[in-house]
């Protein structure tokens, strides 16, 4: 189980609900036939946030989980990091 620190789940949920929003956006400007161009800038904004949603908590995770694992000789976290490094390298 995760335990963040409290000031990084709301900071990550502020992001996740303002690309909510935006996704909900995208959805309705191409219902309502809005120039492709100014729509891929939109999916690019949403695109950014949750990378960066994905870069705090990867940053959180190596921090705490995978340190603490160390700690505990789960070295089997390694493989697991990896295949995960490897997802997002993609």
């Amino acid at each position: 189980k995760a335990h963040h620190a409290a000031d990084l789940k709301k900071d990550m949920t502020v992001r996740l609900n303002r690309i909510e929003g935006q996704i909900r956006g995208i959805s309705k400007m191409i219902n309502d036939d809005v120039y492709c161009d100014d729509v891929l800038h939109q999916i690019l904004a949403a695109e950014s946030g949750l990378h960066m949603v994905k870069n705090l908590l990867f940053e959180s995770h190596m921090k705490s989980c995978v340190v603490e694992q160390l700690k505990q000789g789960k070295e089997e976290v390694i493989d697991e990091l990896m295949i995960t490094l490897k997802k997002m390298s993609k």
